[in-house]
């Protein structure tokens, strides 16, 4: 694809740098193709929130743009579908859909793969398993460690206007599914307390499936929106950069020889000449006198 494709094939006027300050595009369709692709179930109420089935019941997505709180994607997995979750994934109802759709294009993968991957617990010390490994992409794009108080282990954006924070300890199951006191939060804004859009994840999330989300965060690519659609970023923190519209292609020999063609002036009709014949009633000019 060429720079005028890309360039045409965007949905926005202006860049949003960096992408943590960007958000929702306002509608969920990217993240539910790579679950709705494999087959999975979709559903929906009457007041237009959508419910989405693995076809073994064993993982679920809502996203409940009238539900009763700003959770907007609430994500889960079971081992047994009568079962509780065996861990939960929300993001509320500012996150860039990008994000989301990171994280639902992963699980999409992991659910191809089956139990063992859709259900892997993190496990510390492990080559794949490892909570750490969630937290590489932030760092390796500047992200500073931090200490924010006991037991939470942190990474901040380099302008202070996003983290990531990991609680240790035990924590509360249900709490983690239903509120912000999860072992995983991801948010951006002026702070934790008061974040423009944030994501949780429970105890038992797959690393990769977390990993996929902040490895999108982290990408420097700068995320697409309108300038006049302001909750589609986060309007006085976020960078924006106008899409500058693509440059003509340089012509080719063709092409320049057509323009001068076009530009060559038609030709003159041919000088009428009169002609004598033996039928022209014209006199000859006499001699001079």
């Amino acid at each position: 694809m060429s720079l005028h494709d890309d360039l045409h094939a965007l949905d926005g006027d202006v860049f949003i740098s960096p992408r943590h300050l960007a958000s929702t595009t306002g509608t969920g369709d990217p993240a539910l193709t790579p679950l709705l692709d494999l087959g999975w179930d979709l559903q929906h109420d009457d007041l237009g929130n959508v419910y989405v089935n693995a076809p073994d019941r064993r993982g679920r997505l809502g996203y409940l743009p009238e539900g009763e709180d700003d959770g907007l994607w609430r994500i889960n997995a079971y081992k047994d579908q009568f079962g509780p979750p065996t861990w939960g994934v929300c993001f509320n109802d500012r996150v860039p859909t990008e994000f989301v759709q990171a994280f639902t294009t992963a699980l999409a993968t992991a659910y191809e793969q089956g139990p063992d991957a859709y259900l892997a617990r993190p496990v510390s010390g492990t080559d794949e398993h490892d909570p750490f490994l969630a937290v590489v992409p932030l760092l390796q794009q500047g992200w500073e460690i931090d200490r924010p108080r006991w037991g939470v282990f942190a990474v901040q954006a380099p302008d202070g206007l996003a983290g990531l924070e990991f609680t240790t300890g035990d924590l509360d199951p249900e709490a983690e599914l239903t509120t912000r006191d999860a072992r995983w939060q991801l948010w951006a804004g002026k702070s934790i307390d008061r974040p423009v859009w944030y994501a949780t994840g429970s105890t038992d999330t797959p690393v990769a499936l977390l990993t996929a989300v902040t490895r999108c965060v982290a990408d420097p690519t700068p995320l697409p929106r309108w300038r006049q659609d302001t909750l589609s970023y986060i309007e006085g923190m976020a960078q924006l950069h106008p899409v500058i519209p693509p440059q003509p292609q340089a012509p080719t020999p063709l092409d320049v020889q057509r323009a001068a063609a076009s530009r060559r002036p038609a030709a003159l009709p041919a000088a009428s000449v009169p002609r004598w014949s033996t039928t022209s009633r014209q006199a000859l000019p006499g001699p001079r006198r």
